[in-house]
């Protein structure tokens, strides 16, 4: 009598031909991910209120400008995060490292949701509030890039676009839902009450919501095998460098696409209001507006990727935001009509989705398994720390000088930097590292 051996399936096989299975493993991954960006971004909405109790010395310009500080300093700590967490994942886990992001992400929230104010003890408030947004910014560049790389892994192979495009629906989902409850909270609190402890609810909310995040990954199928997690190169810059001449394609594109991102995202309602004289509480409106527009077309560009490949939307995406980002600034300098700069907005977002349907996705075919997390996450924290975290003060320094004009043949300059990195790069959705995978 003989005794038949069978060897255990790869970790992705348990999700092979479960579309069900699969689509709860990208809503767990991407759950994560908003709750990630809301935490993230409502600092940056419920900054106006909680400035005065961090920074209460000097007019309230310099108290937005010292907590602004503290924003950009979460900023610079994506690369140190894209680089931890990556390393976490291609040896220890895709699930493990995003369960460890989202968890610091609570941590950071609740420091600044209870944390004592200047009043009560002095400069180690401003400090602490610091060591908090260095957390968040940490776990944040440690989010992208391993739940780009495990919703690209586990996403059906003929739709991967699509899939994998819930990244950047989740992501812009954070930015809103954090206008959202500052919304809510204007309607029901008065500015006395937001001032006083209001602006803490949503970090306490935030809190909680990554709480069910972490109970929904926790559940998640692991996409990484042991047999790639063991490799000696698995999450080490020697394994990396294997790959340097990728790793250096995605920041370049990176880099264009992030500071078009930032510059119609974030920039954009204060770009209305500064520049084109727009009243504030109709800019928030029509950015709103664009917004919601921008996180519904992402599935769709997604698809589309799946049609027509990886690096045709990257060479549309270039053309297009060459030629077009110039023209639809100048536009929107001028613009006083809401529905003209709604729409204006919404072109320029749509320009933008060519790239960010499938930012995730295009950088995760580019790498091998062993290292693709971290070379996934520390090339595009690098590229979005350099120019997407720096287009807000590029842009407001060279309209302080005198020169806005120059900033839009800066991003323009981008926009075709990326083009040319686009059309000497074959298509990832052809002959990337991904395209045989399950």
């Amino acid at each position: 009598m003989t005794t038949q051996t069978t060897t255990a399936p790869p970790p992705e096989a348990a999700l092979a031909g479960d579309t069900r299975k699969r689509i709860f493993a990208i809503l767990g991954a991407s759950s994560g991910n908003l709750v990630e960006w809301f935490d993230f971004y409502v600092y940056s909405f419920c900054a106006i209120y909680f400035a005065p109790a961090f920074f209460p010395k000097g007019d309230s310009t310099t108290q937005l400008l010292n907590t602004a500080g503290v924003f950009a300093a979460g900023f610079l700590m994506r690369p140190v995060g894209g680089w931890l967490f990556g390393r976490i994942a291609d040896k220890h886990g895709r699930r493990t490292s995003m369960m460890i992001s989202v968890l610091m992400m609570c941590g950071g929230s609740l420091m600044i949701a209870f944390m004592p104010t200047y009043a009560m003890i002095g400069t180690a408030a401003p400090f602490l509030l610091l060591v908090a947004r260095l957390f968040q910014g940490l776990s944040v560049g440690g989010e992208y890039g391993t739940s780009a790389t495990y919703m690209s892994e586990v996403a059906p192979k003929n739709n991967r676009g699509f899939f994998a495009s819930f990244q950047y629906v989740t992501l812009i989902g954070g930015q809103l839902l954090a206008v959202l409850t500052l919304v809510i909270m204007q309607q029901t609190l008065s500015t006395e009450e937001l001032r006083s402890w209001g602006w803490r609810v949503p970090f306490v909310l935030g809190a909680l919501a990554a709480v069910i995040a972490l109970y929904l990954r926790k559940s998640l199928t692991e996409t990484a095998s042991d047999e790639t997690r063991k490799k000696k190169e698995a999450g080490t810059f020697a394994g990396l460098w294997k790959h340097k001449r990728a790793f250096f394609t995605v920041v370049g594109f990176t880099a264009g696409g992030s500071l078009m991102f930032y510059t119609f995202t974030t920039y954009m309602q204060k770009y209305l209001v500064n520049t084109a004289g727009m009243n504030p509480k109709t800019a928030s409106a029509v950015m709103t507006g664009a917004l919601f527009v921008y996180m519904v077309l992402q599935p769709a560009f997604g698809a589309l990727s799946d049609k027509i490949g990886r690096r045709n939307m990257m060479l549309i995406f270039g053309v297009f935001g060459t030629l077009c980002t110039l023209p639809i600034l100048h536009f929107l300098k001028d613009v006083s009509d809401p529905y003209a700069a709604f729409g204006l907005a919404v072109l320029a977002l749509a320009i933008v989705s060519f790239y960010t349907s499938i930012s995730g996705l295009i950088k995760a075919e580019m790498f091998p398994p062993e290292v693709r997390a971290l070379c996934v996450g520390l090339s595009y924290a690098v590229g979005n720390a350099i120019f997407g975290g720096s287009a807000e003060f590029v842009a407001l320094s060279f309209k302080s000088a005198g020169m806005e004009s120059v900033f839009y043949w800066y991003v323009t300059a981008m926009c075709l930097i990326a083009l040319v990195i686009a059309f000497r790069m074959p298509d990832p959705s052809k002959v990337g590292f991904l395209k045989d995978e399950h």
